[in-house]
C-alpha cells in the first residue's frame, strides 16, 4: 500500500522536486521582546513575503538569550541574535558568534561608522542606537552640564537609573566625565553620585516610572534614553532635553551571526534586509528604532522623538564594549560601597 507520505513525494517528483527541496525554508531569530506587533508589520511579514520563507520569532531578555544560545551551542537552534553591543561581545568571547560577511550585506557601507564593526572582525552589525542625556523641567531649571544635575535648585528633586539598568552605567559614564574623571572605574563619578545622594528622590529601575513622577512634580530632572522621550513628551508640563557641554552618551543593539548556523544565506539576507533604508524607515516612523542607516529621512515631529541624524550621532560618547564588560563588575562594587550603603 503506498502510503500518503509516499504519494505526496511521488506528486513533487512528478514536478520534478524532491520532498526535501519543497520544504518551506525557515529562520530562527531571537530578539527582543518589545514592540513586537511593529516589527511583524514593518520587518517579519515584508521579509517572509520576499524570501518565500518562514520566521521563528523568539523573545526574552539579554541573559535569557545568551543563556540559551550557550546552551545549544553544539547544536545551534538559533540563527540570528539581536542584542545589546556588550552582550554581543560577550557572546564572541564564548565563541557563540561568527564573523559576518559584509560584502554580502548591500546596506553595510549606509549604516553610520561605528554601526559598521562595532565589536571589530565583522562579529556584528549595529541596527539601532539611542542617546542618553537629562530631560528636565525648563520652567525651574536651566541644564547645560552633567554637573548641573547636582545644582541646589535640583537637591531632592531628581531621579537617577540604578547602577543595575542599561541606563546606569551610562549615566556614570557622563557624569564622571563631566568630573573629570581619568580612571576606568568611573570613581569620579560614583564619588559625586555619592556626595549627593540624600538629594536623588529614586535610583529607578524602569524607565516608566519618570513620566508619573515628572507628573506628580516629584522630580523636576532625570537621567533617560532618548526611546522614553516620546512619553515623557506627552505630559502636559514644560520639559526639554538637555544638550549639555560634554555631550551626550548612547547604546547600541547589534545584529550577529549565531556560530554554526546552517541557515546562512537566509540569515545573511535578512540582516541585510533589516538595515536596508525601506525597513530602517518604517521602524523609525512608527517609533520603534532609531535608524542606524544614515540614508533614513523621517519628518521633523519624528525625528525628535528618536536619537537620529548624523549631527546627533556624531556628538555621542559611547562606552566601549570590552571597557563595559571588563569594569561592569568594579562599578556595581564602587556603586554599592558609596551610594547604595
Amino acid at each position: 500500500m503506498i502510503t500518503t507520505r509516499m504519494a505526496a513525494g511521488a506528486a513533487l517528483a512528478v514536478l520534478g522536486l524532491s520532498p526535501a527541496f519543497a520544504e518551506t525554508p525557515t529562520l530562527t531569530i531571537s530578539v527582543y521582546g518589545v514592540a513586537q506587533d511593529a516589527y511583524k508589520k514593518d520587518l517579519y511579514d515584508p521579509f517572509e513575503a520576499s524570501c518565500g520563507c518562514k520566521l521563528v520569532v523568539e523573545t526574552g531578555n539579554s541573559s535569557e538569550r545568551l543563556a540559551k544560545l550557550e546552551a545549544n551551542k553544539a547544536a545551534p537552534v538559533i540563527d540570528v541574535a539581536a542584542i545589546a553591543d556588550f552582550n554581543a561581545l560577550e557572546a564572541a568571547k564564548k565563541d557563540l558568534i561568527q564573523p559576518i560577511d559584509v560584502s554580502k550585506l548591500s546596506n553595510h557601507g549606509a549604516l553610520y561608522d561605528f554601526a559598521q564593526d562595532p565589536l571589530g572582525g565583522h562579529l556584528a552589525v549595529g541596527y539601532t542606537f539611542y542617546s542618553t542625556s537629562i530631560v528636565y523641567r525648563s520652567d525651574k531649571v536651566s541644564i547645560a552640564s552633567w554637573k548641573d544635575l547636582f545644582k541646589s535648585e535640583l537637591a531632592g528633586r531628581i531621579a537617577l537609573p540604578n547602577i543595575t539598568t542599561t541606563q546606569g552605567p551610562l549615566a556614570i559614564h557622563m557624569i564622571d566625565k563631566a568630573e573629570g574623571g581619568t580612571t576606568p572605574d568611573l570613581k569620579a563619578g560614583i564619588d559625586a553620585i555619592a556626595a549627593h545622594r540624600e538629594d536623588i528622590v529614586t535610583f529607578y529601575e524602569r524607565g516608566s516610572q519618570i513620566p508619573q513622577l515628572f507628573e506628580q512634580e516629584e522630580i523636576l530632572a532625570a537621567v533617560v534614553g532618548r526611546f522614553g522621550w516620546a512619553n515623557i513628551k506627552k505630559l502636559d508640563l514644560p520639559i526639554q532635553w538637555a544638550t549639555p557641554s560634554e555631550g551626550q552618551t548612547g547604546g547600541m543593539n547589534v545584529l550577529t551571526l549565531v556560530k554554526g548556523t546552517k541557515n546562512e544565506a537566509l540569515a545573511l539576507k535578512f540582516i541585510d534586509y533589516w538595515l536596508s533604508q525601506e525597513v530602517q524607515t518604517r521602524l523609525a516612523m512608527d517609533l520603534v528604532d532609531s535608524p542606524a542607516n544614515k540614508s533614513v529621512e523621517v519628518p521633523a515631529e519624528t525625528a525628535e522623538a528618536l536619537t537620529y541624524g548624523a549631527e546627533t550621532a556624531a556628538n555621542l560618547s559611547f562606552i566601549k564594549p570590552a571597557a563595559m564588560l571588563e569594569n561592569r563588575e568594579a562599578w556595581v562594587a564602587g556603586w554599592n560601597a558609596k551610594v547604595a550603603q
